[in-house]
């Protein structure tokens, strides 16, 4: 891939917002995304670890619950701004260069897919210092190795306190692989997230 380095300047602003949950993310997803407006200036994706062997309704859920437009990410499709793309169950979610997203059923990472790893690992390389990366309530370690390339990308990390989570294993995780992470209560993270998003970058 095209090093994003050469491509973005940092006065350009975030360009997508990555969320990554397992155990009790449902809920802590619509709390997050409750918080975020319809006019949301950047994309959100997010991966939720989801049974691949029944159908899901996690798009129709979280809809009820924030103002932004939900959806199952599409292979190929573009990102857009004010829209939650979501990977589907048993598949990859990866940004891919150009921007474009792009669904796979290559073999699961730390046993899951869609695994937070793949999706943070291929926006820290298509966005660089301008992806914000969250990771929320989940067990195992899915999303630590993902965090850390945000991280040498330049990019932002916002962690749930893992005291706070209902399941801290992922966050405390995501937190021993990027130090300089953003550590927050559920309840404090949207707020972040909007003035980050909102703010002009140097």
């Amino acid at each position: 891939m095209t090093d994003p380095r050469a491509v973005h300047s940092p006065g350009e602003g975030y360009a997508a917002v990555a969320i990554a949950a397992s155990a009790g993310g449902i809920s802590a997803l619509e709390t997050l995304l409750g918080e975020l407006p319809a006019a949301f200036a950047v994309p959100v994706l997010v991966v939720q670890h989801l049974d691949p062997r029944r159908d899901t309704l996690i798009a129709e859920v979280l809809a009820r619950s924030t103002a932004l437009t939900v959806k199952l990410a599409e292979d190929g499709e573009e990102p857009r701004s004010g829209v939650v793309h979501i990977a589907p169950p048993g598949c990859h979610l990866t940004v891919v260069a150009g921007g474009a997203l792009a669904l796979s059923d290559a073999a699961p990472v730390h046993f899951v897919r869609p695994s937070a790893d793949v999706l943070f690992e291929s926006a820290a390389s298509a966005y660089g210092a301008r992806l914000l990366a969250c990771v929320l309530t989940g067990t195992g370690r899915d999303g630590a190795d993902g965090v850390s390339a945000v991280c040498r990308y330049g990019g932002t990390v916002i962690v749930q306190d893992p005291e706070t989570a209902q399941f801290g294993g992922m966050p405390m995780a995501a937190v021993g692989a990027c130090p300089e992470a953003r550590v927050l209560p559920l309840e404090q993270i949207a707020a972040v997230i909007r003035a980050l998003v909102a703010a002009p970058r140097r």
